[in-house]
């Protein structure tokens, strides 16, 4: 097993700053953050692999979506980063394990970052720095709170990048030698796609508005569903539309077209609530 590094420190810092200001720069619907996210490994394709075709697969393997919390989630792209050298360093790590070990942390991350920094460190700078500023508008309050935000978030994200590029490493090295890498494999999997199950069924709304109506009778047919299996509908949708891009190859865009003429007949016709 070879112990090859190829990233030096200010690799590392390159594509962790690269991260920290473009992370939410080219954020899309259809990728969320996966463009910064590949663009922060484009600041390692030319240090980790010689051959373009690798740098390009390098690239094509982190163009896939991806959402979390920022400055939390930097910790997954230390992970995946150092998971990245490992390969490139030639570690037989599967293209599978790092998108799906992705894919299981960036919904975790998301909300302990959210609760951490959007719902509790951002409010109570904001309230100090508020409080600084007074009735003259005193410039305190303000340079308070820029000055306490960038001395907490920068040490902060900067180490949990670094930490979670050696774990990354060492995850690799203990899958290895303990013979687990296909459990793990399947493992990260399983969780990932429990997340996007999870996504799938909080965000995706699909609803029948026809009601069979016999005499005084009437038979609500979304209710029906709902009671033969909840969410079925939306569950339904998700796997069409899954089916459409990965089995027929469609882009993300005319999948969207397809959904939105579906919902603009069905809700004319009624059919749609």
């Amino acid at each position: 097993m070879s112990n090859t590094k190829k990233l030096s420190n200010r690799d590392l810092f390159n594509a962790y700053a690269y991260w920290m200001m473009f992370a939410l720069a080219a954020q899309n619907m259809e990728r969320m953050e996966a463009p910064a996210f590949a663009g922060m490994m484009g600041k390692a394709a030319d240090k980790l692999y010689e051959d373009p075709e690798e740098q390009k697969a390098l690239m094509l393997r982190h163009t896939q979506f991806y959402n979390t919390q920022p400055m939390v989630g930097v910790m997954i792209n230390g992970i995946a980063l150092g998971m990245e050298e490992q390969r490139a360093c030639g570690e037989n790590v599967p293209d599978e394990l790092i998108s799906s070990t992705k894919t299981a942390l960036m919904g975790p991350f998301a909300g302990v970052g959210d609760s951490l920094f959007i719902g509790t460190l951002i409010p109570i700078l904001l309230s100090i720095g508020l409080g600084l500023v007074g009735e003259q508008g005193s410039l305190a309050g303000p340079l308070f709170y820029i000055v306490a935000w960038l001395g907490i978030m920068l040490p902060f994200t900067w180490l949990t990048f670094r930490f979670g590029y050696r774990s990354g490493i060492n995850a690799i090295h203990t899958l290895f030698e303990s013979g687990m890498k296909d459990i793990a494999v399947r493992f990260a999997n399983i969780v990932g796609m429990i997340i996007v199950g999870c996504i799938s069924a909080q965000y995706v709304s699909v609803k029948i508005g026809w009601q069979y109506v016999s005499g005084e009778m009437t038979m609500n047919i979304q209710g029906v569903l709902d009671g033969i299996m909840p969410g079925l509908l939306p569950l339904l949708l998700t796997l069409g539309a899954w089916a459409l891009m990965e089995k027929k190859q469609w882009k993300m865009g005319r999948v969207f077209i397809l959904i939105f003429a579906i919902a603009l007949v069905g809700r004319f016709f009624g059919i749609l609530a």
